[in-house]
């Protein structure tokens, strides 16, 4: 009988991973930034551009890559999306404060080395209990 509970144990764990999901999960740039946590945590000294959004010009002062995950537990695929993304875009955000840019461009979503770029949206990786985002841009000063 213990071999029997054992043996069963052992393929329930072997076919856990087959459980997992790794689904992209589409979200716009302007349903994340309208969340009342980003209005309090993102102020308007930084603006976001998305790949065939950005303005023209400006000076370059490097670029990153923002990697954000979210406990996915109890929340909708495109809310995990938009908490993931938020701490993805606050990090890009402090990242351009702290060098003196007043923007990041080019932002494309960059999950699993894969490229995802839209003039509109962000795409997440939606997990069983996790959602995550990375988001790849380039910090100029755009003006004086």
């Amino acid at each position: 009988m213990k071999k029997l509970i054992s043996a069963s144990l052992l393929c329930l764990v072997a076919a856990a991973p087959a459980f997992a999901r790794n689904d992209p999960v589409n979200v716009t740039l302007e349903s994340v930034l309208e969340m009342p946590e980003a209005k309090a945590k993102l102020d308007d000294t930084v603006k976001f551009y998305l790949a065939g959004k950005s303005p023209k010009g400006g000076k370059k002062l490097g670029e990153d890559i923002a990697n954000a995950k979210t406990n996915a537990f109890n929340k909708t695929p495109e809310e995990a999306c938009k908490w993931a993304a938020l701490s993805a875009l606050i990090s890009l955000h402090d990242r351009a404060v702290r060098d003196g840019a007043n923007a990041v461009v080019d932002i494309v979503s960059y999950n699993k080395h894969e490229l995802f770029s839209s003039p509109t949206d962000l795409q997440c990786i939606d997990g069983t209990f996790v959602g995550g985002i990375a988001l790849k841009g380039t910090f100029v000063k755009i003006g004086k």
